[in-house]
């Protein structure tokens, strides 16, 4: 039998910094000497050989394994760092800062891990592209400045060795793989389309390979495949111009880094689009997209569709690093359900209900989930836990003010076993997990609440017109007429511009008769109101707007009003009056004559007399009343004796 892996995992709170062991074995690294001083950042190198943290002044880096100091980057006001892929590097991002001689502020520094020292400096005011990109085997760097694509040598004393001179460049993406092709995004801008620009490296300042042109784009996420052959695209514009949905509209277009191939993803739901990922594989990736409840479906390279996963409460999607399993899961705003899937099978495996959930990582041997609530996103019940991927919770830390939780990488090639023809088992939980097991007496895990229901509808089915679309309902469809494909969010009113639909009142009232009259309630009989002749005068020749007597439009049949819609309101017939159901006799009470009554009140005098005392004898103060009630506990006692003789007796009067 194979050992199995232990996984590592790192956290960081505004009170506390660790290190902890996962599965099967959960305890904090002590051999971790902690920092006295706050952490702003950390970090594992993405071999996981490293761990970095950086303090106010300086960035600390350690061995992963024994901890001990591999060196120390005195820099401070450290906003972001970043390994580079072999950990050869380390690039540090601070604030831009106006310089007392004028100079530029070179904020970007790169350092030499094994000896932290600097190697070079450049200027970067970009928050989120401030980093220098590197291809997988740290041949080249690069960084886009201002319309140029900069190739830089690290081997070469960091020597631009190339460059492409693209207008309006608003990010990059350098992909993986041997032969490594650099994707540039320029966003839409003075009436000039938005374009994606693919170029091979090692011909960067000569023509695109493929290039892709659209409106509607302010800004692009770029994902490659794990070859570096295909890319994603995911383009969104901040203002939605057709007012179809707020958060702006977006698309999805995949392009070959070959340039035989690039088209848009064409999608059958109306609404953003959540997420999308490619497959470890990279022949197949997920898309979810689409009002909520939102359509997760995988497409293949070519993108034609080959699973639909149905419709469901879902912003987020994530193979695990083995290209196996596959989640499904709605979080932020949405209840913070996880649907494991079995790409083998196209079987759900689970479903993990981790409500608040601001954080979703797999395990490097892809069977465990580490999820968390992280602080500023929420405030309260922030901490980690520990998923099987067949669903079982095998740990829970608590942790206040959590800002950060990451897996430590590990090369799981050869090291782990592959998944069999079925999901494996889960090991034992953490002590932590089975004192709150349902059922203990330490029991602190909250109880689901579900939606609310009122009183009156509580024990019964919920109706189709109140369920969810993919839960069987009716989709909001219940009484109006369907929305309409472009999402837009308020449905037509009632009989008013829908061609084709049937006119309808007040929901629950049913369509509406007689040509879509209308029924004024507390309103003179139908018939009356029909001819006319509902109120002393009526009809007497008295002119509308029209210039037509009542008399003339009540013989041509209709009272001359008009909805809304301009349909003329006539009354429906009258509905059938069914007789009211006369009221039950209260057969209990009659059967009694006065003195077993009598006998029946006092029983119940006696037993809230006993109820008091148990109250009494609790140490609950009471009041004179109530003690005046406990003293004629006797009297009580003594009449109910009396008429208990008197009824044997077979007397019904009271004396």
């Amino acid at each position: 039998m194979a050992t199995p892996i232990v996984h590592q995992y790192a956290y960081r709170a505004q009170k506390d910094f660790g290190i902890a062991l996962s599965a099967p074995v959960y305890d904090v690294v002590d051999a971790f000497q902690k920092p006295d001083v706050h952490v702003r950042l950390c970090q594992y190198s993405q071999d996981g050989r490293l761990f970095a943290y950086a303090l106010p002044d300086r960035i600390r880096v350690l061995n992963s394994e024994s901890f001990a100091v591999v060196s120390e980057i005195v820099a401070s006001n450290i906003v972001e760092f970043n390994f580079s892929p072999l950990a050869t590097y380390i690039s540090t991002w601070e604030r831009p800062v106006k310089l007392e001689d004028g100079a530029q502020h070179k904020n970007l520094r790169v350092w030499k891990t094994a000896t932290g020292e600097q190697v070079t400096a450049f200027s970067s005011r970009g928050t989120e592209t401030w980093d220098i990109q590197y291809t997988a085997d740290e041949l080249y760097g690069l960084r886009f400045v201002g319309a140029d694509v900069q190739a830089f040598s690290p081997a070469n004393d960091w020597q631009i060795i190339t460059k492409a001179r693209v207008e309006n460049c608003s990010s990059i993406s350098v992909g993986p793989g041997k032969n490594p092709s650099v994707a540039v995004f320029v966003a839409e801008k003075s009436g000039q389309p938005a374009s994606v620009k693919v170029y091979s490296l090692t011909s960067l300042d000569g023509n695109p390979t493929v290039q892709k042109s659209f409106f509607k784009a302010d800004k692009a996420t770029i994902k490659w495949n794990a070859l570096g052959t295909q890319v994603l695209i995911l383009t969104q514009a901040e203002v939605d111009k057709t007012n179809k949905n707020y958060y702006g509209e977006t698309g999805l277009y995949l392009l070959s880094a070959a340039g035989n191939f690039d088209a848009r993803v064409t999608l059958d739901k109306d609404g953003p689009i959540h997420d999308f990922n490619w497959s470890p594989n990279s022949k197949e990736f997920g898309v979810t997209y689409g009002y909520m409840p939102a359509k997760t479906v995988l497409f293949d390279q070519r993108l034609r569709p080959v699973h639909d996963f149905g419709l469901a409460p879902q912003n987020f999607i994530q193979f695990n690093p083995q290209g196996r399993l596959l989640a499904l899961a709605g979080f932020g705003n949405l209840a913070g359900k996880i649907d494991v899937h079995d790409r083998q099978t196209l079987h759900k495996v689970c479903t993990i209900d981790a409500p608040n959930t601001s954080h979703f990582e797999w395990s490097p041997d892809g069977r465990y989930i580490l999820t968390a609530t992280l602080s500023p996103r929420l405030r309260v019940d922030n901490g980690i836990k520990i998923w099987h991927c067949a669903g079982a919770l095998l740990h829970a830390q608590s942790v206040d003010e959590l800002y950060q939780a990451v897996w430590k990488p590990l090369k799981i090639d050869g090291v782990a076993p592959p998944f069999g023809a079925q999901v494996p088992q889960p090991p034992a939980p953490s002590p932590a997990v089975k004192a709150a097991a349902p059922g203990t007496a330490t029991s602190q895990l909250p109880k689901p609440a579900g939606a609310y229901r009122p009183p009156g509808a509580r024990g019964t089915a919920t109706p189709l017109l109140y369920k969810r679309e993919d839960e069987g309902g009716m989709g909001g469809m219940g009484f109006a007429a369907p929305s309409p494909p472009n999402g837009a969010a308020t449905p037509p009113r009632y009989g008013h511009g829908s061609p084709g639909h049937e006119q309808r009142g007040a929901p629950g009232t049913g369509p509406r008769q007689n040509g879509g009259l209308r029924y004024q309630p507390g309103g003179p009989p139908q018939e009356q109101r029909a001819n006319g002749d509902g109120h002393p005068g009526a009809g007497l020749g008295k002119k509308k707007k029209d210039g037509a007597p009542r008399e003339k439009r009540d013989k041509e049949g209709v009272s001359g009003k008009k909805d809304r819609a301009g349909v003329p309101l006539v009354p429906p017939p009258p509905a059938p009056v069914e007789p009211e159901p006369e009221p039950e006799a209260d057969l209990g009470n009659a059967e009694l004559d006065p003195v077993q009554k009598k006998i029946r009140n006092l029983n119940k005098k006696l037993k809230a007399i006993d109820e008091l005392k148990e109250k009494r004898g609790r140490g609950d103060k009471l009041e004179n009343t109530q003690v005046k009630k406990i003293d004629s506990e006797a009297e009580v006692k003594k009449e109910i004796t009396v008429l208990t003789a008197l009824a044997a007796k077979g007397v019904t009067a009271l004396p």
